[in-house]
């Protein structure tokens, strides 16, 4: 690729969204399409819909977070219908700050930071383009020139609604500068950007007595004072605050409770009234989405304090919880260490899985569900289907317990110990042995883990590890039975022939003696009992599979051993099950002979080449299953 010539090119995209023109034109623009009159929270919702709406069984996945946050999609869900959904409608919810809270390293900063950037890139398209007074310190929209008597009118005429007032630097240009003649006032298009201070602000707490409420509303430029001779001059005021540069878009308070009281009530009248107190002005309207974000702990130190109770009314608290899927939990790790420079370190399959199993226990509550162990929950969590329970019962679960995945540990803990490991060994690869290893060791050095904590931790290492293991096998299991293809289509077919039988009351020919006798019975148990399917389900089952094979049959499509997914399951089981014996010398021996080295080079090739293993974790692998068989 040519730098320069991507540069070039950035840069004329650049200038063909620049746009200027007078106030008549914007009005001319806006009886085409009144969208760029929208306000900053009906803006941040439209940007979130362009990015597409995936409905699931009632549920929506919101596909603007999809490759940032994981997990989440039921918080998300929440906070886009209760909140900016209900605020792009002008409903009392837009009043309201909207406050994240959660645990650390929970998501809160991430779902901040990802609707700015969201915001300063669809400031770029046609659809979320913003107009404003050309020179406005608080590039402010062009309508408030429209004098109030007049508004309810052109509101009509034009589809728009009209909020709020000039700033006083507009104010006065418009008498200064225009003589009052709105239609001249020149209107410019600008793009969104925390870099640039147009439509987002961040506010972030430090030293109470250092910090000044200018750092939010501006403040008086003394080098000017003498020059217009007025502190209420608007000449001699800098309105470069952050409520002041945020208006149109996003103003961000990072750990919001933090803050000193003082710049919280500056609040009060900006989220109730859609204005703010600057200086000896009146008061300054300002259209913005207010969101900050604090731990829980802040939360409950404040809400207990009787002095906050105005504030707190004008609040929409969303909780944002640990994500709670294995799955997910796995991508958030993948995500992390993608973004280090430690990609030439290969992480072998199911590392992160482990360290995620057992991220995922430490975040779940007991479930009041008779037989359901959090291995269990954690399963049914992540998607999997766990016998005897279903869909109802994962709902009832989610239900339980409101403050699920507001404790636990958190990815960053994990997300170290993963990196020390990753430097500690200078290894070219690390398996979940290793992972689960630094987790172990880590245990010790956090800081805010109890002994009771860290005993139950110790538990979930070990169980994740026991996850691990069965993966391991399955793992194993997998590549040893194509080695085996023929005996596994072999073993399919007996399992349909016999099933056909039993289902018909019919009788089955001996392959042997072609002597007619009962479907095997013993052999159709051995198979289904490797997937857990009961003896009382036994039937129910067996007719299912003869009524896909008979729908594949209509469609003129073969029913063959990769078809049905749990069939095929049991089939490699048992096979398995069958081979234990030469898997288990061919994967333990020392000095193996030219028949077992064959089938070790097939196997470890498979895993290479089909399962994203590398010849170190192959190797360590199969030494690893060996050893386990032979405990």
């Amino acid at each position: 690729m040519d730098i320069f010539k991507r540069l070039a090119e950035f840069r004329t995209e650049s200038e063909k969204l620049t746009w200027s023109g007078t106030f008549r034109d914007y009005i001319d623009l806006l009886r085409r399409d009144p969208a760029p009159a929208m306000t900053a929270h009906a803006r941040v919702y439209d940007m979130i819909v362009s990015h597409g709406v995936e409905d699931k069984g009632g549920s929506k996945k919101y596909k603007f977070f999809e490759n940032d946050i994981y997990g989440l999609d039921r918080t998300m869900e929440k906070l886009v219908e209760e909140y900016f959904h209900s605020a792009a409608r002008r409903l009392d919810v837009r009043k309201r700050i909207l406050l994240l809270m959660g645990p650390v390293s929970g998501g809160k900063s991430t779902i901040v930071t990802i609707l700015k950037k969201g915001l300063e890139q669809y400031s770029r398209s046609p659809r979320g383009a913003v107009y404003a007074i050309q020179g406005c310190p608080m590039h402010e929209e062009p309508l408030h020139l429209i004098p109030s008597e007049l508004r309810p009118e052109i509101e009509q005429e034009l589809g728009v609604r009209i909020e709020g007032n000039l700033c006083p630097s507009c104010s006065m240009r418009l008498r200064t500068e225009f003589g009052g003649d709105i239609e001249r006032v020149p209107v410019e298009r600008v793009l969104i950007s925390e870099e640039t201070r147009t439509g987002i602000g961040t506010f972030s707490p430090s030293d109470p007595k250092s910090q000044d409420i200018a750092d939010l509303t501006g403040s008086i430029d003394f080098s000017t004072i003498t020059e217009y001779g007025s502190e209420s001059d608007p000449r001699a005021y800098r309105f470069d605050g952050e409520l002041n540069k945020a208006n149109r878009g996003l103003m961000e308070f990072q750990e919001m409770l933090k803050c000193d009281e003082k710049f919280l009530w500056n609040l009060l009248s900006l989220t109730q009234e859609g204005n703010f107190k600057a200086g000896r002005f009146a008061l300054i309207s300002a259209d913005e989405l207010i969101v900050a974000h604090t731990n829980e702990s802040e939360y409950k130190a404040f809400i207990a304090n009787k002095k906050n109770e105005a504030l707190q009314s004008r609040m929409i608290v969303m909780p944002v919880p640990y994500n709670l899927k294995v799955s997910d939990e796995e991508k958030i790790y993948g995500k992390l260490i993608g973004q280090s420079d430690m990609k030439h370190v290969h992480i072998a399959p199911h590392a992160l899985r482990a360290a995620s199993i057992f991220s995922i226990l430490t975040r779940l509550k007991d479930s009041k569900k008779q037989g359901m162990d959090l291995v269990k929950k954690m399963r049914l969590y992540d998607g999997e289907e766990v016998e005897g329970y279903k869909d109802a019962d994962l709902k009832e679960m989610q239900n339980e317990y409101a403050d699920e995945g507001m404790s636990g540990i958190d990815p960053r803990y994990v997300i170290n110990r993963i990196s020390s490991a990753l430097i500690k060994h200078d290894l070219p690869c690390i398996n979940a042995l290793d992972v689960l290893r630094a987790l172990k060791e880590g245990l010790d050095q956090h800081p805010s883990i109890t002994k009771e904590e860290r005993e139950k931790h110790l538990n979930f290492i070990s169980a994740a590890r026991k996850e691990y293991d069965n993966l391991a096998k399955k793992e194993v299991q997998k590549a040893f039975v194509y080695s085996f293809e023929e005996s596994a289509r072999t073993l399919f077919e007996n399992y349909l022939d016999n099933i056909e039988a039993y289902c018909n009351w019919a009788k089955i020919k001996d392959p042997l003696t072609g002597e007619e006798m009962d479907p095997d019975e013993r052999l159709m148990r051995s198979i289904e009992e490797q997937i857990g399917v009961s003896e009382n389900a036994k039937k129910a089952f067996r007719e299912e599979i003869l009524i896909r094979i008979s729908a594949y049959s209509r469609k003129g499509r073969k029913f063959d051993y990769s078809t049905h997914e749990r069939l095929r399951e049991a089939i490699e089981k048992k096979l398995f099950a069958d081979l234990k014996d030469i898997v288990k010398i061919t994967t333990s021996t020392k000095t193996p002979d030219e028949n077992q080295l064959k089938r070790i080079n097939e196997v470890t090739k498979r895993l290479i080449d089909e399962h994203g293993y590398c010849p170190v974790c192959s190797n360590e692998l199969m030494r690893y299953v060996g050893s386990l068989l032979n405990r």
